[in-house]
């Protein structure tokens, strides 16, 4: 039997072949470069590194600890060392958590950063307040403060590497947030958490971390306080840009703060990165914030997966901003993802509860995403 192919045809089967071998060889190079991992393309550049909830690490999933391991060589605590978690009622310790995490770190050679010792949030009235709702001294309340950051980085001296020390203390107007430290203590209570810090653990590397001070209002009044604390001699090495941010946002901001910043001789960190891909609500009207953003479907737009479209902006999202941060790479040391895969990022549920986000470099499977492969695609 004689086979008779037209022209056509084999033009057809051309295509089709080529587009084959183009398939082919995109699922080679993303096998070869999901093998990489991400910390061994950034050695040259900073450390790569996730936020472990106390979850993570008391299941040790054998599929999610390989993932972490291969693609992250810097751990932070993301609840577990906050006073509300790490401390009783009575204000004796709990240190389950706070003793697994480190010892996940330890075990895996991670460089491992402790999160907060001083925060305004998720800390009890009781710390400040007398029984009758007043203030206590600030002399009683500086002498909890020692005795609360004495015990936490003398317990983890010489393991963990870093300390995010005071944790937004700049409020949403630009001015000194009006927390229960502040108005008892002023800056002092700054001025003091930096210092016991330092005095336990003089090798340890000590932070101030906040949100969006990568912006120019909260930016030019973080370095005002930062100055402030350089005048008085405090001991601050290093500035955590939390990272928190929307996948529109102008990335350039991160690249005026990486240089302000750096310009006072600190040690440029993002510790808490994540890019929402859901309808911003901050804009609403004051009476519905005050409800705490009710649930809506059309603010839930993507519960049956992200589209195309979107995934492809949150790839491109990613690249813009790890361009700059690969540029500036001398004064960067550190770029922290707030979490390790979408299924379990706080997003979820912030600020409006039950949402479907999809922040981070890998989905609810914790397989990659298109992000991931851009990240890699910089460094080849």
């Amino acid at each position: 039997m004689t086979i008779s192919i037209s022209r056509r045809g084999l033009l057809a089967m051309s295509g089709v072949t080529a587009a084959m071998i183009a398939s082919a060889k995109l699922q080679a190079a993303q096998k070869a470069a999901e093998a990489t991992g991400l910390k061994e393309a950034y050695k040259e550049d900073f450390l790569i590194g996730a936020a472990l909830n106390a979850g993570i690490v008391a299941k040790q999933d054998p599929k999610l600890i390989a993932l972490i391991t291969k693609e992250f060589n810097s751990i932070t605590a993301e609840n577990c060392q906050k006073w509300e978690e790490v401390r009783n009622e009575d204000d004796s310790w709990k240190w389950q958590d706070s003793d697994a995490f480190v010892n996940f770190g330890v075990q895996h050679k991670m460089h491992i950063v402790g999160h907060t010792l001083g925060w305004h949030s998720q800390i009890p009235e009781s710390v400040f307040k007398n029984k009758d709702g007043s203030y206590i001294s600030k002399e009683a309340l500086a002498k909890k403060q020692q005795e609360h950051i004495t015990t936490l980085v003398d317990r983890y001296k010489g393991k963990i590497a870093a300390w995010d020390v005071i944790n937004e203390a700049v409020g949403d107007d630009n001015k000194m947030r009006t927390s229960h430290w502040y108005n008892i203590m002023g800056d002092d209570f700054l001025v003091n958490a930096f210092n016991l810090a330092h005095e336990t653990d003089p090798k340890a590397h000590l932070m101030y971390n906040d949100y969006n001070n990568e912006q120019q209002g909260k930016r030019d009044a973080t370095i005002g306080m930062l100055k402030r604390l350089q005048k008085r001699g405090v001991p601050v090495h290093g500035l955590g840009m939390q990272a928190h941010v929307g996948i529109a946002s102008d990335m350039k901001n991160f690249e005026d703060s990486i240089l302000a910043y750096s310009a006072l001789g600190l040690r440029i960190h993002l510790t808490e990165l994540d890019i929402d891909v859901l309808p911003s609500v901050w804009n609403l009207p004051v009476a519905e914030i005050s409800t705490r953003f009710e649930y809506k479907p059309e603010r839930d737009p993507y519960i049956q997966g992200l589209p195309k479209e979107i995934d492809e902006q949150l790839a491109k999202a990613y690249e813009n901003l790890f361009k700059i941060l690969i540029k500036h790479r001398d004064k960067v040391d550190r770029v922290t993802f707030w979490g390790v895969s979408d299924d379990a990022s706080w997003l979820n549920n912030f600020p409006i509860r039950g949402r479907t986000n999809y922040p981070l470099l890998f989905d609810r499977n914790q397989s990659p995403k298109s992000a991931y492969f851009r990240l890699l695609d910089l460094k080849r």
